[in-house]
């Protein structure tokens, strides 16, 4: 007896979760059970499915692969064809009518596909879409389209149903079944034979009041052999109605190290069951989720769990939509998860397979708490900010959050005093700047571990630097469970009965649409945004968030009059202004940052009530860096230049979202005779005088990675979002050390003078010319800088006349003309101040030839953690020790050996260079780590 071997191995894998039975008013196949030796039309109705292509008038591709023996799973595509933008004629379709396409495999699957004779195909694989990709027709809940591959001979086929049903009591089913070559078809009801027919057409209809899982299965045979297709179907039970225990709130609870208690908000679903490694993946009346009185939530109590364990689950919704729970602080992804390194996730749980399909969650009850080392974290004034701003992928060259932690003595000697990270919660992939998220109470695991994030900012708070996290709150992408489970298939959007999201976004230009538009009017997004924000301010301990696009935080529609949405809104200030309440309740001292940028009678409002927002002035400060002073002057990342009370700009000359300005100057920097903007050293410098008219303009103040150092890669290099090279290696160069020195001793004077903090500046930024004057009563401080290429004069305006102390020389000047001129060279600059203030260590005499020189001398381990060797071919008279800003940390003299050891075990982490002086003065300098 022979069965179709292609039907015996998807049911193997799972009959539950793995069934793949062409809707058959989609995707129609000639002939109707093709092999791989057929040439196939295969005909697409447009206006089935998903209708993504409904009525589309332009060209249609498909995009197309095959799912063999080899394949992991339906998502495991083998032998596609083309990637997914690449237009190739043999993926085009023929429009034949409207709505109706055709797609020809010639001149047989293996060639088509360039599959080896030696693999088994078992399904054709398609996605199609618009020339562009914009547009894609797919199955019902946007999944892919497959076409089963049959071997020659003898088949069977149930075309209905179209694939597994749970239904209620008495409801009727109607089987419809074809064979090719068969004498007869026979139709089982469980182990009931109910129809025998001698044609290759099987109808049959009946209904079924019994409880539980029942198989369909029908049998075509002939003389010689017998093949078999089969499908499900699930009576449901009554559901039960039952409040809510006690104390259990949406999602996980956790009862004891046995018990969970799992709450889904549903409204207008008709029944869910809740589907895991508990119930091994198996329909089970016994996981049919309880219904709310009010018809909103569903919730189940699920007991005997191991302690310590991790599960696996989903809920599955009205038996068409499974999902994970949208509140898990852990998804098992399908897609992404086999692609994170044990290193970076240890042991990490594997997807089911097997078992079922779309990104599920996981629960763990008896969990060791996170043992918080750091209790009594103040953060720093917001005044007082210097905030820096990374992407972790792109930070470390491990990409993770436990390597950060390896950084921080660097952050610290910098001077800044927060980190915002890049959103570290869950997003689409494992490659992203982060705002495409999917899940907001997890953690991207392709970062690490919730502990190891935990752990990051326990060490941050412990070296004195808050942890503000970007979160983004206007809008969420497909994976999302929440956009999911209320879905319209008809218009590819989120349906007008979604709890959370708009249909459509409110900005008319799809520069300013990103994912699915949150509705922050409807109470329950309030709700999940105010969850999700005390979430992360209580289990996290985060000090508070950066919030991304905030103007979108309304329904008010922005036309082409007002594409980014800039013009005053009343109805979002007021809802931004609801969730900074909310998140002050939570914890009163809390960073609220807006990334807002509308009309500065909106952003005075907001700040005015507590709120900071981004200052973006990179256009301005990179004019001026450049040397193209018309449009250099940067005075609104000032508060008093937009009439605000309150010191509440974030300013910025770079963030993640712009150019980066020494990349600027070397591509369009300006000259005059010898001096050049374009040339590195001199670009660097010019970074030093915009660092001196940055930092000094009170108010919080934000940098963006490697800024410091002068990073000059484009935002553009390899795709704007993409990854971009990782350049520690950057402290190997004199000048751009130098530059990470004086942004330090700018922040730490920042920090520590109270005069930085002063309300009584003026500022004078316009023209190459620029100056600042800040008076307070602790001291007076004049700023003066040249951004022009060529010496300039410059009015000092000294508020008063007597000793001036020169901050960077470290010496003075004596002052009787507050108005006397001083000369600058170009891309000088002067900071003077009437308290004498210690003066910078900024040369640290290493220069590149020590660092690169190629004498003998070698030193080892490298890292270190206790001891590190040296030896070098000389003898060796005395070593000096000194920290990245140049401070002397250890020195030994009177050494008269080839080799030395060195006890670095006192050392905190960091980044040292250890110079060693021989008999006649030679120095010879390397850098090591100490771990």
């Amino acid at each position: 007896m022979k069965y179709h071997k292609a039907r015996i191995l998807i049911f193997s894998l799972s009959l539950l979760f793995f069934t793949n039975i062409v809707n058959a008013q989609l995707v129609t196949t000639q002939p109707a059970f093709p092999t791989v030796n057929d040439t196939i039309t295969i005909t697409f109705d447009a206006s089935q499915g998903d209708a993504g292509l409904k009525d589309f008038t332009g060209d249609i591709y498909a995009h197309t692969g095959v799912i063999t023996e080899k394949s992991s799973s339906e998502s495991d595509w083998k032998y596609v064809i083309a990637e997914w933008s690449e237009n190739i004629s043999k993926a085009k379709l023929t429009r034949k009518s409207t709505n109706i396409y055709e797609l020809k495999i010639t001149p047989n699957i293996l060639e088509y596909y360039g599959v080896p004779e030696t693999e088994e195909v078992l399904k054709m694989a398609f996605v199609f879409r618009s020339e562009d990709g914009s547009k894609t027709g797919r199955d019902v809940g946007g999944k892919d389209i497959f076409v089963d591959v049959y071997q020659s001979g003898l088949n069977v086929n149930i075309l209905l149903p179209q694939h597994d049903l749970i239904i209620s009591e008495g409801e009727n089913i109607h089987v419809h079944a074809v064979s090719n070559e068969a004498d007869s078809i026979l139709l089982y009801i469980d182990d009931s034979l109910k129809l025998t027919t001698e044609n290759d057409t099987l109808n049959y209809e009946f209904s079924d009041t019994v409880a539980g899982k029942h198989w369909i299965k029908v049998f075509a045979k002939n003389n010689t052999e017998m093949v078999v297709d089969s499908v499900y179907y699930y009576i449901r039970g009554e559901l039960t109605t039952q409040d809510l225990p006690n104390g259990v709130v949406d999602g996980i609870n956790y009862i004891d190290d046995n018990t969970v208690t799992l709450v889904l908000f549903a409204p207008n679903k008709q029944f869910v069951f809740a589907i895991g490694d508990f119930s091994n993946w198996e329909l089970d009346e016994q996981y049919l989720m309880n219904k709310t009185p009010d018809g909103k939530r569903y919730w189940i109590t699920i007991d005997n769990l191991i302690p310590n364990k991790e599960y696996i689950f989903q809920y599955f919704v009205d038996g068409e939509i499974k999902i994970a729970d949208p509140y898990t602080d852990k998804i098992s992804d399908p897609w992404n998860d086999k692609y994170i390194s044990n290193d970076i996730y240890p042991d990490l749980i594997q997807y089911p397979e097997d078992k079922t399909s779309e990104v599920a969650s996981v629960f763990q009850t008896a969990q060791m708490p996170f043992n918080w080392q750091t209790a009594d974290f103040i953060p720093p004034n917001k005044e007082n900010l210097v905030i820096y701003e990374l992407l972790v992928r792109d930070f470390t060259s491990n990409r993770d959050f436990k390597t950060i932690q390896d950084t921080l003595n660097y952050l610290k000697a910098l001077g800044v005093n927060a980190i915002e990270l890049m959103p570290v919660n869950e997003f689409e992939g494992n490659d992203s700047w982060g705002y495409n998220p999917s899940f907001y109470f997890a953690v991207d695991k392709a970062y690490g571990t919730k502990n190891d994030l935990k752990r990051l900012i326990d060490e941050c708070h412990k070296n004195g630097i808050a942890v503000i996290i970007d979160m983004v709150l206007n809008h969420t992408y497909g994976q999302s469970p929440m956009v999911r489970m209320y879905w319209d298939d008809t218009n590819n959007r989120p349906s007008a009965d979604n709890p959370w999201y708009n249909q459509q976004s409110n900005f008319t230009s799809a520069d300013a649409q990103w994912g699915y538009d949150l509705n922050h009017e409807s109470i329950e997004t309030q709700k999940f945004v105010d969850s999700v924000n005390s979430y992360w301010l209580t289990q996290y301990k985060v000090d508070g968030f950066r919030f991304d696009f905030t103007k979108g935080f309304s329904n008010t529609i922005h036309g082409s009059e007002d594409p980014w949405g800039s013009l005053y809104d009343s109805s979002r200030v007021a809802l931004l202004k609801r969730m900074a309440d909310k998140v002050w309740d939570v914890n009163p001292d809390s960073y609220v940052i807006f990334e807002h940028l509308a009309e500065n009678s909106e952003e005075t409002e907001l700040a005015n009530y507590g709120i900071m927002l981004w200052g973006n002035l990179n256009y301005n400060y990179n004019e001026a860096t450049m040397g193209w002073t018309g449009s250099s002057d940067f005075s609104w990342i000032s508060y008093k230049e937009r009439g605000w009370s309150k010191p509440n700009v974030v300013g910025y000359m770079e963030s993640h979202d712009e150019e980066r300005l020494v990349y600027k100057n070397l591509q369009y920097g300006n000259s005059s005779g010898d001096y050049n903007t374009k040339d590195i050293n001199t670009a660097l410098h010019r970074m030093e005088l915009a660092a001196a008219f940055f930092f000094t303009i009170p108010g919080p103040k934000m940098i963006w990675q490697f800024g410091e150092l002068g990073y000059d890669y484009s935002i553009d290099y390899n795709g704007r979002v993409g990854k971009k090279p990782i350049k520690w290696d950057y402290l190997d160069n004199k000048n751009r050390l130098r530059l990470y020195q004086v942004y330090s001793s700018l922040i730490k004077i920042k920090k520590e003078q109270p005069a930085f903090r002063s309300t009584d500046y003026t500022l004078s930024l316009v023209g190459a010319k620029k100056r600042i004057n800040i008076n307070s009563s602790s001291m007076y401080i004049t700023i003066i800088g040249n951004f022009g290429v060529e010496k300039n004069s410059i009015d000092p305006n000294f508020q008063k006349p007597g000793k001036w102390y020169d901050f960077f020389a470290g010496d003075s000047i004596g002052v009787n003309d507050p108005h006397g001129l001083i000369q600058l060279d170009a891309g000088e600059y002067k900071i003077y101040t009437t308290k004498k203030l210690m003066a910078p260590d900024i040369v640290t005499g290493i220069n590149n030839n020590e660092i690169r020189n190629n004498s003998k001398l070698y030193i080892y381990p490298n890292p270190a953690s206790n001891l590190l060797h040296l030896n070098s071919d000389k003898e060796i008279n005395k070593i000096v020790v000194h920290n990245i800003i140049g401070t002397q940390i250890k020195e030994i003299n009177n050494i008269n050996s080839e080799a030395i050891n060195i006890n670095v075990s006192d050392f905190k982490a960091g980044l040292y260079f250890v110079s060693v002086y021989d008999k006649s003065g030679k120095v010879k300098t390397r850098k090591f780590i100490k771990r």
